[in-house]
């Protein structure tokens, strides 16, 4: 008698293991199946792991453009700081989508077992079809838009600087017109002193003439000394008006200052970072949708196959023996558990219908004993009940007297 096996048992490494752990296979019944079922879900599971790790640059990237620090398009603003957070994150969010891919992969059945998609078969795959679709648009856009990265620097570069140009000549327009009003109190102010002192000039030249002999007499006289005392009014209406409105002419040269200082940081930090602002996720996903759409189609399309493709795989499968030994191993379980399944076949509005009964036999168990229980104990009472009435009777036979009395007036006898 050969005892030889005939299909010896392979050694297996560990990245092949993990591989079928991705695919939410059972390690112990592949071992113990051919080559064709182990290589079938090591592709399932590379195609799951596959997809995480590219959720994971995706979701990297797609935090850093949506959350991470804003710049001119081209410049390198990344901090550190922002590299580790996005790194965190792209790694949670491959995370995320590993284990969803893995449930969606693990839960999807072999449907009759052929290699044929029945139409049964795809409405129950729907759900997890739908799932996918949106796992699969929601890895491939972030990668399309680092793959056309450079491309989209370019126009989205061309569009913060325009948007820059807008800024700044809004700025200059709006604080113009405030400078101007500022200006115009100044000048009036100043043009009302400059009259004064034009005033006193005069009159400061009339007495120096007047001193000088220039109107025929010389020195000190009485028109001299009253050239002077207009001279000295003419110089404290200019002193007055100095000491009157010193403090609102330095008021408005103070806020002269301080419109330029914030024109000037509104033309150089604010308006600059308002454009900044425009490198944001979906200015980018619009700019590739401009300038690559066919190629973002394509992305989409080969991440959905990517995506869905396990589940369409897994319904075109034909049943190995792994599928039959884990189907053996559950029925099993089923069984020395108490869980039996039947078909039965029952008579609906459109014909036969073929239905999957289970029977729980500990609780089947449970309830014929508690209804044996219930009889027995029905039983027991009846006789309890019967010898007890029988006793009843032969007392009374024996002892009518027990059973009765008599009212006050001993005529009527009392049960």
């Amino acid at each position: 008698m050969n005892t030889q096996q005939e299909y010896p048992t392979q050694k297996v490494n560990f990245f092949t293991r993990f591989l079928w752990w991705c695919a939410g296979a059972d390690q112990y019944f592949l071992m113990k199946s051919p080559l064709q079922d182990r290589v079938k879900y090591a592709g399932i599971g590379g195609i799951v792991f596959s997809t995480g790790i590219l959720a994971t640059f995706a979701g990297g990237f797609a935090f850093n453009t949506a959350f991470g620090p804003k710049g001119m398009a081209g410049d390198d603003v990344s901090t550190t700081g922002w590299l580790v957070g996005s790194g965190i994150f792209g790694l949670c969010w491959g995370a995320l989508i590993f284990n969803l891919d893995r449930f969606i992969v693990s839960s999807t059945g072999k449907g009759d077992g052929t290699d044929n998609i029945t139409r049964k078969e795809f409405g129950q795959a729907i759900p997890r079809l739908l799932i996918a679709l949106i796992l699969g648009i929601t890895i491939s856009k972030p990668l399309e838009l680092k793959i056309i990265e450079t491309e989209i620097n370019v126009e989205l570069r061309k569009k913060q600087q325009e948007k820059l140009d807008e800024f700044n000549k809004n700025t200059y327009a709006k604080f113009k017109e405030q400078i101007a009003i500022i200006d115009a109190d100044i000048k009036k102010l100043e043009d009302d002193r400059n009259v004064l002192v034009q005033r006193q000039k005069e009159a400061e030249q009339i007495y120096t003439d007047q001193m000088n002999g220039l109107y025929g007499q010389v020195g000190y006289g009485p028109r001299a000394k009253q050239l002077e005392i207009l001279k000295n009014e003419k110089q404290k209406e200019v002193d007055d008006y100095d000491a009157k409105h010193a403090s609102e002419i330095s008021s408005l040269k103070k806020q002269r200052e301080e419109k330029l200082a914030a024109q000037e940081n509104e033309l150089n930090v604010v308006n600059k970072k308002n454009a900044e602002n425009l490198d944001g996720l979906l200015e980018r996903i619009g700019i590739a949708h401009d300038i690559g759409f066919w190629l973002g189609i394509a992305l989409t399309f080969i991440f959905l196959s990517i995506e869905m493709g396990p589940i369409f795989f897994k319904m075109m499968m034909n049943k190995g023996p792994y599928d039959y030994m884990v189907e053996n191993y559950n029925y099993r379980m089923y069984v020395k558990n108490g869980i039996v399944k039947e078909d039965q076949v029952f008579e609906g509005k459109n014909g036969m219908i073929l239905m999957e009964k289970t029977h729980f036999l500990e609780v089947e168990n449970d309830r014929k004993e508690k209804i044996e229980k219930l009889k027995a104990q029905e039983e027991l009472s009846k006789k309890v009940i019967g010898v007890w009435s029988q006793k009843k009777m032969t007392e009374l036979q024996n002892h009518p007297d027990r059973f009765y009395t008599e009212d006050s007036t001993g005529d009527t006898p009392k049960a």
